[in-house]
């Protein structure tokens, strides 16, 4: 089973659901995690609104990057423009690679939160299943 973290910064919204996204829907080959490099300590209750939406009941919760220091992961993925300026270096074996999604918080609308959700599930799941 391979490995991938979601950074983000607040780890509330697009890392959570690039979290819960993999492991529903790709769980039989990774297995995913998701921190922030300033976890807001929530996750955004529109993010699990929008992940119920497509099937997927997220129990995640916010977590500091820090808490992953020293796990191998086949690859790191920074989601956020900060993140990926932020993301501290990580040893081992694993690949890093940015992707950047805008943040729905801002404007904090349900069609925001799904477009995020949905440019998500297609690009990461691209990006995961052409993972060599």
């Amino acid at each position: 089973m391979r490995k991938v973290l979601f950074l983000c910064t607040g780890n509330s919204c697009r890392s959570q659901m690039a979290e819960a996204i993999v492991n529903a829907r790709m769980g039989d080959t990774w297995e995913a995690v998701s921190a922030g490099t300033k976890p807001t300590g929530y996750v955004h209750p529109k993010a699990l609104e929008a992940l119920s939406e497509i099937g997927i009941q997220h129990t995640g919760r916010s977590k500091r990057a820090d808490e992953f220091q020293g796990v191998d992961f086949d690859l790191v993925v920074t989601v956020c423009d900060s993140a990926a300026e932020e993301c501290p270096i990580w040893l081992g074996k694993g690949k890093r690679t940015h992707h950047s999604f805008p943040d729905p918080a801002i404007a904090d609308t349900m069609d925001d939160f799904r477009k995020v959700r949905d440019d998500i599930e297609i690009e990461i799941t691209k990006l995961l299943t052409q993972f060599g």
